[in-house]
């Protein structure tokens, strides 16, 4: 088994040189890299090598603020089923951050 992503994923993993990127090292990367700006074919690849669980948790624990709205609510509601525990304002992009 690789420790590295596939190269088709350079696309999506762009800041980093995917030959330096590891699987178990980088997950919080290349998850929500995936998550945010893959397609299909990304998405079946991230849960073969990643448990929907691992998924879950990456997402829920390590909130990026880099989704459109409607990317947000495709993993949100229907990939990981967690959308309703969620602020949008620790996701979307376009929405303003709490300074408070």
């Amino acid at each position: 088994k690789t420790k590295n992503p596939p190269k088709n994923l350079q696309g999506i993993l762009w800041s980093r040189d995917i030959n330096k990127l590891d699987l178990e090292k980088d997950k919080v990367y290349i998850i929500n890299q995936v998550l945010s700006f893959g397609n299909l074919s990304h998405a079946r690849w991230l849960f073969s090598v990643y448990s929907k669980e691992a998924v879950r948790e990456v997402f829920l624990k390590f909130p990026i603020k880099q989704y459109r709205a409607s990317r947000f609510n495709l993993v949100a509601n229907y990939l990981l089923n967690v959308g309703l525990k969620l602020d949008p304002n620790c996701y979307v992009i376009n929405t303003p951050r709490n300074i408070r």
